[in-house]
């Protein structure tokens, strides 16, 4: 990561989908001047087709903006659809050998994903829980979060500008069925090191209350199920593999 500061660089928040919105995301940073900018990705995700969207069954962010443009790496937050759904159709478009970096878990998944679209594997790049990736002028550490899914992350972003703390989906959870715990030592140091912005996950965020843990929704199915006296069908979301 370059620590030197010219003149006319800047760092910009480049916010392509899944902002003020639910699904598709793609969010870009980008460091440098304007005429030289070096970018990195955060997430590329889809979101569903809906009743106002008749006969479509995935939709993604546009990338035209990215296209031919210096971009030194792509993160992947977690494994939810819309933040890693996209990775098969738009890596193609965005015209680039840039690595594409994400935890084991969800690296497993989007490998998958490549090789059902066609799209080389190779550039898929796992990095261990809490490991520290620098692409160009951004030194990035993912930051272990917990979710509705294995691994989720925040990414600490880097610059010689300050420090950008990008949150993915997150919860606090002290007690999640898989995976780690909040890594609370790491939010600490970075708060206690400064942080220039926050982009941060926002769903339900007026709602007012607490969100509880994965273990009280095992012990509430566990209460409801044994008072059955017949066959009980559960569903739930595919995703969410503790459940």
């Amino acid at each position: 990561m370059a620590d030197t500061i010219g003149v006319e660089d800047e760092l910009v928040f480049l916010p392509l989908g899944g902002c003020d919105e639910i699904g598709m995301n793609l969010n870009a940073y980008g460091y440098g001047p304007a005429h030289d900018r070096r970018w990195i990705i955060a997430d590329l995700g889809v979101t569903f087709g809906s009743l106002e969207t008749p006969g479509v069954d995935l939709i993604c962010a546009d990338p035209e903006y990215l296209i031919g443009e210096q971009i030194d790496a792509i993160f992947l937050t977690h494994a939810h659809e819309d933040h890693i759904g996209a990775v098969g159709l738009l890596y193609p478009r965005l015209q680039t050998n840039a690595p594409i970096y994400a935890t084991p878990f969800t690296a497993e998944l989007v490998r998958s994903k490549m090789v059902e679209r066609g799209v080389d594997p190779s550039w898929l790049k796992p990095v261990a829980l809490g490991g520290t990736v620098t692409a160009g002028p951004f030194e990035v550490t993912y930051v272990t979060l917990t979710h509705s899914i294995p691994e989720p992350n925040a990414l600490a972003i880097k610059t010689p500008l300050g420090t950008i703390l990008h949150t993915g989906d997150w919860k606090i959870d002290p007690d999640p069925q898989i995976g780690e715990t909040t890594d609370v030592e790491g939010l600490t140091a970075l708060g206690d090191e400064g942080v220039l912005a926050m982009v941060c996950d926002s769903t339900n965020v007026f709602e007012e209350g607490e969100s509880g843990s994965e273990e009280s929704v095992k012990q509430g199915l566990i209460d409801l199920i044994s008072e059955q006296k017949q066959a009980v069908a559960v569903t739930t979301f595919a995703s969410n593999v503790a459940r």
